[in-house]
C-alpha cells in the first residue's frame, strides 16, 4: 500500500472533525481533492474505511486501526522535524493545542503570542473544546496539549495550574437583576441570552446546564466574541455569561452590572494537562515551560477582590 503523510493527516483530521468537509478544511485541501483521496485510500486496502452518515462519518473497525498507526506515524515524522530542524533554518515544528472557551478568548492571545515571538519556527493549532472532550482527545494522543477546568477529573494525565477566573452574569443597567448580588444559573433561563454561538464549547456547556433543568436556553442572539455579548446586554438585548475577566473591563466602558453566580461550576480554576512530558517534541516541551511561568499572571481577581459591584 503506499499511503503518505498527506493522506495519513487527512484520514485522522477527518475522523476528529467527523466530516470529510471540515476534515479537508483543516488539511488544507479542496474537498474533491480529499474525497479523492479517501476512496483510494479505501480501495488499496480493499474495504472500507469510513461509515458515511447524515450525521458526518465515523471510522469502521479498519479506520479505527489505520487512525492509531496514523498518530503514531505522524508523532514520529513530528519528532523527525524537530530532530533535522537543528540543521535546517527555517523548518516548523507545529504544537497541537485544545483549549476551552474561557482560557481561549481570555488568556492564551497573550500567552500564545508572547511564546510565538520568541519561537519563530513554531506553529501552534489552536482548537476549542469542551473540557471532558478535552481530556479524551489528549490521552488518545490527537493533541499534545490541553487546557480544562479544574472540576473536570483528568484521568492520569499529568496537570499543571494554570489561570484563575470565574463566568459571571451580565445583565443591563436597568434590568431586573441588575441589583441581585448572586443568582443561581436555573433562576435565569426565564430570561432571553446574548451568547456566543452554538458550536462554541462554552455555548455548549451552558445548553446541557439548561436541558438537565428541562428548560431550554433562549439564545436571542449569537456572538463571536465576550466582548460583543457585553456590547449588546448593554441594550437590553437580553442577559450574557461571560468570563470576570472580560466583565470587569465591559463595565468601565459599558452600562452593565456584575452578577455573582451561585452555582458550583462558576469558579473556573483552569488547568494544563498532557500525557506525558518527556514524550513531548522539544517545542511543545518549551511551550508547556512558557504556560507554566508565572502562572498568576493575568489571573482575574484575587478572592478579596470578587465582590460583585454594581458600579
Amino acid at each position: 500500500m503506499r499511503f503518505d503523510l498527506i493522506d495519513l493527516s487527512l484520514f485522522r483530521h477527518v475522523v476528529e472533525a467527523g466530516s470529510i468537509t471540515h476534515g479537508a478544511a483543516r488539511a488544507h485541501l479542496a474537498l474533491g481533492a480529499a474525497s479523492t483521496r479517501i476512496r483510494n485510500m479505501e480501495t488499496t486496502l480493499g474495504t472500507a474505511l469510513l461509515t458515511r452518515g447524515r450525521q458526518g462519518v465515523r471510522p469502521t473497525p479498519a479506520g479505527r486501526t489505520l487512525l492509531q498507526h496514523a498518530r503514531t506515524i505522524l508523532a514520529q515524522a513530528e519528532i523527525l522535524r524537530e530532530d533535522l530542524g537543528v540543521y535546517a533554518v527555517g523548518l516548523v515544528g507545529q504544537v497541537r493545542v485544545l483549549s476551552n472557551t474561557n482560557a481561549l478568548t481570555e488568556f492564551l492571545p497573550d500567552t500564545l503570542s508572547a511564546f510565538l515571538a520568541t519561537h519563530r519556527h513554531v506553529s501552534i493549532d489552536l482548537e476549542e473544546r469542551l473540557s471532558d472532550e478535552i481530556v479524551d482527545l489528549i490521552a488518545e494522543g490527537v493533541a499534545d496539549i490541553g487546557i480544562i477546568a479544574g472540576t473536570v477529573d483528568a484521568g492520569r494525565l499529568t496537570t499543571y495550574p494554570f489561570r484563575s477566573d470565574r463566568f459571571v452574569l451580565v445583565v443591563a443597567a436597568d434590568h431586573p437583576l441588575a441589583g441581585q448580588a448572586k443568582v443561581n444559573f436555573i433562576d435565569v433561563l426565564d430570561y432571553d441570552f446574548v451568547g456566543l454561538d452554538r458550536a462554541s464549547a462554552l455555548q455548549r456547556f451552558l445548553a446541557g446546564k439548561a436541558s438537565r433543568t428541562g428548560r431550554p436556553l433562549r439564545l436571542r442572539v449569537q456572538l463571536r466574541s465576550f466582548d460583543a455579548v457585553c456590547r449588546l446586554v448593554e441594550h437590553n438585548v437580553g442577559v450574557g455569561i461571560v468570563p470576570e475577566t472580560t466583565a470587569r473591563r465591559a463595565v468601565k466602558t459599558a452600562a452593565i452590572r456584575i452578577v455573582e453566580l451561585a452555582d458550583a461550576w462558576a469558579p473556573r480554576d483552569l488547568t494544563i494537562c498532557i500525557r506525558d512530558y518527556d514524550a513531548l517534541p522539544l517545542y511543545a516541551q518549551q511551550l508547556v515551560d512558557h504556560m507554566r511561568a508565572n502562572p498568576e499572571a493575568g489571573e482575574a481577581l484575587a478572592p478579596a477582590q470578587r465582590g460583585m459591584s454594581t458600579q
